[in-house]
């Protein structure tokens, strides 16, 4: 039996998540139901290293497989793109030790959030990017993301019914940025681990400051006492994308 550490992208727009639904369609099921249909199987499980919420896109996405095939992986890839949807793609496939899991042994992992800055919405980012037709203070932002650096107690930071199923809300934040260029902000998170819609809230707190709703002492508060009202708003998932996975 072969165990296969596979990257795909993927457009989410279409898709409720990840994670396979019982009443929706998922990334999951869609690669579980082409893997059976390649290697002439029953469908498969695949483990995902990120659940993503519906809508939400990634760059690099990795799950692994139990499989057992002599497929090679370049055929392997090779099958899949054939079969997938267009908004679905392999980027890379290897064999990977018995005990690797795409979620369990990760070590980090990097989100994009981007926002359309201009008056105008750009249609050719329409569930691409989430539209702010205001001035953005990107100092402002940048100055206000570096409290987030480092480890924290992120529990203002996460949706309520997420923390239930949390053991911890405590997680490290590599680095946190803000930038601007031609019109589009791009906020760029990496850590440890990221609790349920912490990325979004993350970049909503940075909007509010940016607005002024919120201050850096504000910010400080939320870690300290684990208020969700001194954090910003969850932004909408289309701006949202996994950009990378470390192992």
């Amino acid at each position: 039996m072969r165990n296969l550490k596979v990257f795909i992208a993927y457009n989410g727009a279409d898709y409720h998540g990840f994670q396979r639904q019982d009443n929706a369609i998922s990334v999951q099921e869609v690669v579980e139901n082409c893997i059976g249909k390649l290697l002439k199987i029953p469908a498969p499980v695949i483990y995902g290293c990120s659940r993503t919420d519906t809508g939400v896109h990634a760059r690099r996405f990795c799950f692994n497989v139990h499989l057992d095939s002599r497929i090679p992986c370049e055929g392997f890839m090779k099958g899949m793109n054939t079969l997938l949807p267009p908004d679905i793609a392999v980027l890379s496939c290897e064999d990977a030790p018995e005990d690797f899991h795409a979620r369990y042994c990760t070590k980090g992992k990097e989100y994009v959030y981007l926002i359309t800055n201009a008056p105008q919405r750009d249609v050719f980012f329409q569930k691409l990017a989430y539209h702010y037709p205001y001035e953005l203070d990107i100092e402002k932002m940048n100055e206000a993301a570096q409290l987030l650096v480092g480890e924290h107690d992120f529990a203002a930071f996460c949706r309520a019914e997420g923390k239930a199923r949390m053991k911890s809300t405590v997680r490290e934040i590599y680095s946190f940025t803000a930038e601007r260029k031609e019109g589009v902000c791009e906020l760029r998170i990496s850590g440890s681990g990221f609790l349920y819609n912490m990325v979004r809230i993350c970049a909503g707190t940075l909007i509010y400051v940016s607005e002024g709703k919120l201050t850096p002492d504000d910010i400080k508060k939320a870690l300290e006492t684990g208020d969700r009202n001194y954090a910003g708003k969850t932004l909408p998932p289309e701006g949202l994308y996994l950009n990378e996975v470390w192992y």
